[in-house]
């Protein structure tokens, strides 16, 4: 048996555990730089505050309807998802953590007599230590658990968001209501081409004569999928893999024009990417640059740029990596330009202890003694005080976040304060 648990809108719950004044009151979340709405709270939805809108488009229906508005506070939000799944690991060694707010659980081997007691076990735990409010699916699937997860949390008065599939009827029953374009794994596009097909629901699509059809459209994922929901389970639960390709890009929150303070940020995503790498025991070949420039302010169509060299050995010394991301940008750089957005990818990664040795080419040695040096201090200190000359020893990350909640959680100058009288 599976369970999907999954946090109830988790970004605006997280902002209530330290702010319980705004329990039942409409909130939002922004994006990166405070662009779009990306989360919600029940309030806010029957508000008919749309999912993806624009800040600005919606800012003064946000005000009329007085809903409280937060920028992402990703430090607080991590946080208290790793303090969930700890959680969860207490009814089952076996967890799967699937994005920051679900996870699913496996009971394979254990013995549970009421599984729908067993999840308001879970929800009420979570609930006490965390305020974090959670929906739980049990099915002999993950497919099916998820189905289940979204009854538990269409209808929380009659499953008290715990409802198990453990029935041929219930099975029957859950996929009928489940609408096509909620089934995992069925994207706007897939949807589009399911209904032309005259597939509306999860039932439609597991009914034999559409078996060809997905089969042409969605290969052995579709197959997988349609077997999931007949109840044979074929997914299992996945271990945490190291990335296969590491990338980070930014919004800037201004315009940058010239080539010393696009430096500085290439450089610094280089350098967080080397960073990652050593934490995963990797080493990379590939290194791409990314710059867009701002596509209202510019004549011709192209305003994305990639660029992308191998390194004639594998590495993650944040120097080596730094230095051809700023090569790379010397190259495809035009001054006077206006950028709103950079990154760094890494790719082609291996283990750091499959690096292969050149005789004639190699990487100063010097570099790997360096960079644990830098790792351990950053380590102590939790912060980013070593850097490299390029590097401005000011900056931080810079995003718009003009309504961040404190890091309540991860950063000792926002701790909670109790005033006792």
């Amino acid at each position: 048996m599976y369970a999907l648990v999954d946090c109830n809108n988790f970004y605006a719950s997280c902002e209530r555990v330290f702010q319980p004044q705004l329990n039942g009151k409409p909130i939002v979340i922004l994006s990166n730089n405070d662009g779009c709405i990306i989360s919600r709270s029940d309030e806010a939805k029957a508000l008919g505050i749309p999912m993806g809108a624009p800040e600005f488009k919606v800012r003064d229906e946000l005000k009329q309807k007085n809903i409280t508005v937060f920028s992402s506070n990703y430090a607080l939000y991590g946080d208290l998802s790793s303090r969930v799944m700890a959680i969860l690991g207490q009814f089952t060694p076996n967890i799967e953590v699937y994005s920051i707010d679900e996870a699913f659980l496996n009971f394979d081997g254990m013995t549970i007599p009421d599984y729908q007691q067993y999840g308001l076990e879970m929800k009420k735990r979570t609930m006490k230590w965390l305020s974090i409010p959670v929906s739980v699916g049990f099915a002999p699937t993950k497919a099916l658990a998820k189905v289940a997860n979204k009854i538990a949390r269409k209808f929380p008065k009659e499953t008290k968001g715990s409802y198990v599939i453990d029935t041929e009827e219930k099975r029957i029953k859950g996929l009928k209501w489940t609408k096509i374009e909620d089934v995992w794994g069925i994207g706007f596009r897939l949807n589009k081409k399911m209904k032309a097909q005259n597939i509306h629901t999860a039932y439609d699509f597991t009914l034999p004569h559409n078996e060809a059809f997905i089969k042409k459209e969605m290969g052995v994922v579709g197959n997988r999928l349609r077997l999931e929901l007949l109840g044979q389970s074929v997914l299992e639960l996945e271990e945490p893999k190291d990335r296969k390709n590491i990338a980070i890009t930014r919004s800037f929150d201004g315009n940058i024009t010239t080539f010393d303070e696009m430096k500085e940020r290439v450089s610094t995503f280089a350098t967080v990417c080397a960073e990652k790498l050593r934490k995963q025991n990797s080493c990379c070949y590939g290194v791409i640059l990314y710059l867009r420039k701002d596509k209202y302010k510019v004549d011709k169509p192209k305003y994305n740029f990639y660029k992308m060299e191998t390194l004639p050995f594998a590495s993650n010394s944040s120097m080596t990596i730094s230095a051809l991301a700023v090569k790379m940008l010397k190259e495809i750089f035009e001054e006077g330009e206006i950028y709103k957005k950079a990154g760094v990818i890494v790719t082609q990664i291996i283990p750091q202890d499959q690096k292969q040795f050149h005789l004639f080419e190699e990487e100063n040695p010097k570099h790997q003694k360096i960079m644990e040096v830098i790792d351990a201090f950053h380590k102590k200190t939790g912060e980013r005080k070593i850097r490299l000359g390029n590097q401005d020893l000011q900056r931080t990350w810079k995003m718009k976040q003009n309504l961040l909640s404190p890091k309540y959680t991860t950063d000792i100058q926002d701790i909670f304060k109790v005033n006792c009288h």
